[in-house]
């Protein structure tokens, strides 16, 4: 049996963590944290969301990058100030342009995987995460984001989804809570889902540890070095610095990755986009009667939200490129209030929790899964806002591959 270390207890690393156990890998998984999902994984939007599989590279994207860099409640948020690795990855971005529709098609056959194999793991363990499987709409506000909307529903149909435009009518016989004064109209994915994503991973990691994963927490990896044979990590835990071998190592540690992989001699490009939520307790009877089940994408804002069984109501969004700082600003919070206040104006956002993390961007927004230079070192991290919708498919994407590798050297 093959030894495996996993870096990063997040959606990704315990996804993998249960896939590389399915195919009879002896695993261990190292997190800085006291518990799995504490950093991106832990007060996202909470969407499985294959209807959300458009890419950012375009035009358009970086023209209102450009108009709201100064406006601090702007649904993007560009830092001005730049570095070698904003750059880099920007004109990164910028070349990916051409591939906007190859890859989000490609993002949403992805997409269109993972929810299958979501649903497989959640049939076998019984994990209850607040799970909702109403759909999700996507409200649009003008003519031009619903023709915006026409088009990436061909390049959906092309993937195999079925999104359908939906009249201002439909989106109240569908979810009758809304305000829809400010809307013209909508699509609705009948087959996407929303749910607790912190739930979800520290439960199926509690599966995992007793099925014998072995988890470091509140383990701090000092370094990772490679011996010519093997990956080696360094690593501290209650202030004791020890070093293992393993046969191989998956790299699942978000934004943290490129530094990882920069210590192996690999290159992986990923930069942190900053996005805020809240998370709303209904604590009486008129918000939880208004705050509604379906899960939402707001076009133009930028903004979702989903429902968390019967007192939560979680508002997320924003995206914000300002390096690695994951203060929670006042300026930022204010509109995901703001938009909860106009939508949905019976429900209470009194008790709201605020939350920042920082998503692992690449520049083509394809997730970087497979194989670095060194023998043993592999990567499954850059799922941008997308974690938890490819989360179940990338795992096992970089799980086979590992099989297969492993498969090729035994017979040479």
């Amino acid at each position: 049996m093959k030894k495996i270390a996993i870096i990063g207890a997040g959606i990704t690393g315990v996804t993998t963590a249960y896939q590389l156990l399915e195919r009879g890998y002896e695993v261990s998984v190292f997190d800085k944290n006291r518990y799995a999902a504490m950093e991106t994984s832990f007060a996202n939007g909470g969407q499985l969301s294959a209807c959300n599989a458009e890419v950012w590279n375009s035009w358009s994207t970086i023209i209102k990058g450009i108009q709201w860099m100064l406006k601090k409640d702007a649904p993007l948020l560009f830092n001005p100030k730049l570095n070698f690795h904003k750059i880099g990855w920007l004109l990164n971005f910028i070349s990916n342009i051409p591939n906007h529709k190859k890859n989000t098609i490609l993002t949403a056959k992805m997409a269109i995987e993972s929810r299958a194999e979501f649903k497989r793991i959640l049939n076998i363990e019984k994990i209850n995460l607040d799970l909702e499987e109403k759909g999700i709409m996507h409200l649009c506000d003008s003519t031009s984001s619903l023709e915006h909307g026409r088009r990436v529903n061909k390049w959906l149909a092309e993937a195999g989804l079925n999104r359908k435009e939906i009249t201002l009518d439909e989106m109240l016989s569908i979810e009758p809570t809304l305000n829809l004064k400010n809307f013209v109209g909508g699509f609705y994915t009948k087959s996407d889902m929303s749910g607790d994503i912190h739930k979800f991973t520290k439960l199926l990691a509690d599966a995992c540890e007793k099925k014998g994963v072995k988890f470091y927490y509140e383990t701090e990896i000092t370094k990772v070095s490679h011996n010519k044979q093997q990956p080696v990590i360094t690593f501290n835990k209650a202030n004791l610095l020890s070093e293992q071998n393993y046969d191989a190592i998956v790299i699942c540690a978000g934004v943290n990755s490129k530094f990882m992989a920069n210590e192996l001699g690999d290159k992986v490009n990923i930069y942190p986009v900053k996005g805020y939520s809240i998370t709303l307790l209904l604590n009486d009877k008129e918000s939880v009667n208004n705050a509604p089940y379906v899960s939402l994408l707001d076009d133009k804002a930028k903004i979702v939200s989903s429902r968390l069984g019967k007192d939560r109501f979680r508002v997320a969004g924003t995206a914000e490129f300002n390096g690695y700082n994951k203060d929670i600003r006042a300026d930022r919070i204010n509109p995901l209030i703001k938009w909860c206040n106009e939508i949905f104006p019976r429900v209470s956002t009194e008790h709201a929790i605020p939350w920042a993390g920082l998503r692992p961007m690449t520049p083509s927004m394809v997730p970087n899964v497979g194989s670095g230079k060194l023998p043993g070192v592999f990567y499954n991290t850059g799922h941008g806002h997308l974690g938890w919708t490819l989360s179940a498919f990338t795992s096992q994407q970089i799980s086979d591959h590992i099989v297969r590798k492993d498969n090729y050297n035994n017979k040479s």
